[in-house]
């Protein structure tokens, strides 16, 4: 049997988030056609657009941003002044995030400031999405959502930091896992990275140099097909054989 993309994304992420456990014959019966494709045609998984994922997973579209049309050029607009504005902001010696230690910790520093300040601008609303349980979730993707009040328009934003100059390097700095409950994409929406880069920390500060805005309408993704266990599955007391004299 042989999937499309579109049909294999689908069936992918309905074994992932329908809830309950089916019998071991559905779920075996399931599961055979979609191993046997991912053995023969896996490699289809390497180049799948986000949009196509976020709609099998939220049944939400993708929309493209238009710097030509309202309010999509006010929205691009806001956003270069105030992301203009924070680097400067965290440029000066005296800013927490230079008490960080890692550059992962930063991030938290650039959320906040971003979610004060667009909530600040003139007919925006900024917040941390709500999941499909109604729950206020900051983990996962994305991590901003952002309304045009005046029409609705709807735009989730996901600052990023990455070190200045591995834009072109293979390693993996985008994930998105699909869950029904803890889902954050609820609504028709444009999905932007903002790219913040930086230059290491010198003299104890963090060198922030510059940013990118991301439009991920065209955005491709790859899927890395891995079945996982955890010690407590692994070393079950009624699937070890053998063990140790040691207490």
């Amino acid at each position: 049997m042989r999937y499309s993309i579109s049909s294999t994304v689908i069936l992918l992420f309905s074994l992932c988030v329908s809830p309950g456990a089916p019998a071991a014959s559905e779920s075996t019966a399931s599961l055979k056609p979609f191993i046997a494709w991912l053995l023969d045609d896996g490699d289809r998984l390497e180049n799948v657009r986000f949009a196509e994922v976020v709609e099998a997973v939220s049944g939400h579209t993708v929309l493209p941003v238009d710097a030509a049309v309202e309010p999509d050029a006010e929205m691009l607009g806001r956003i270069h002044a105030v992301v203009d504005a924070m680097l400067l902001d965290l440029a000066n010696p005296e800013h927490p995030v230079h008490g960080e230690k890692r550059i992962n910790e930063t991030s938290g520093h650039i959320e906040a400031y971003l979610l004060e300040q667009l909530n600040r601008e003139e007919d925006l609303e900024c917040q941390i999405p709500v999941n499909a349980s109604g729950d206020v979730q900051r983990s996962g993707y994305p991590d901003l959502r952002v309304v045009h009040r005046p029409t609705g328009r709807v735009f989730y934003i996901d600052p990023k930091v990455y070190k200045k100059s591995s834009e072109t390097s293979s390693f993996r700095t985008f994930y998105f896992e699909p869950k029904r409950e803890t889902n954050k994409i609820l609504d028709d929406a444009s999905h932007l990275i903002l790219g913040i880069s930086h230059a290491g920390k010198v003299e104890g500060r963090w060198q922030f140099e510059g940013w990118k805005l991301v439009d991920l309408v065209d955005f491709r993704v790859r899927l890395k097909a891995e079945f996982q266990a955890s010690n407590r599955d692994l070393y079950q007391d009624g699937a070890v054989l053998l063990r140790s004299s040691d207490p």
